[in-house]
């Protein structure tokens, strides 16, 4: 996806400029462009990145019990309200023939949020790539987020956070492995 950073820029001015507010000083006339660099080249950088062509790998030992990874940090972008969401993704997934390597969890995660995304899709987004690419048992991941669109406006419930699980293969169909893997993802603090 590209992306028109000149019409971004444009579209930040717009409403910069629906504030009533001028622009004294050089400082404040480079926020449009400033802001629409942020925007393009890191809050939706996922935009340039096809999630599944993250998770390369390595062919899995036998016997190969679960892979988790607890407390991915991650932030997106609510697609309704255009603001932040950020929390900490729990991944797992019971491997077939292949086996990621640690980092690859992580940058799944990654490429999913710098999206514009609601916490459900950006979930089931993140089980669907390891899914389709893995060809795991089983697949599961659980989210925890803070939306500052309730924390800052609306009913404004500062530290409340959202939890989404989306899971596939073994972990969706078999209720007792999925609440074992469940018990590996809780906080051990």
């Amino acid at each position: 996806m590209i992306m028109d950073q000149a019409k971004m820029e444009e579209g930040i001015r717009l409403f910069l400029e629906g504030l009533d507010r001028g622009f004294e000083g050089d400082d404040q006339a480079a926020t449009p462009g400033r802001v629409a660099r942020a925007w393009a080249q890191e809050l939706l950088s996922g935009y340039a990145v096809e999630p599944d062509g993250v998770l390369t790998y390595t062919p899995a030992p036998k016997g190969c019990g679960p892979v988790v990874v607890r407390r991915i940090h991650f932030a997106s972008i609510c697609v309704h309200h255009l603001l932040p969401f950020f929390g900490v993704a729990h991944v797992a997934y019971l491997p077939g023939d292949r086996l990621a390597g640690l980092s690859k969890l992580s940058r799944v995660v990654e490429a999913h949020a710098r999206r514009l995304q609601t916490q459900e899709n950006l979930t089931s987004g993140i089980v669907a790539s390891i899914d389709r690419v893995l060809k795991p048992q089983g697949a599961l991941a659980l989210l925890e987020a803070e939306h500052t669109c309730m924390t800052l406006r609306g009913v404004r419930q500062e530290q409340s956070t959202m939890v989404t699980l989306a899971s596939a293969g073994l972990y969706e169909s078999d209720s007792g492995a999925r609440s074992e893997l469940l018990g590996l993802l809780r906080d051990q603090k």
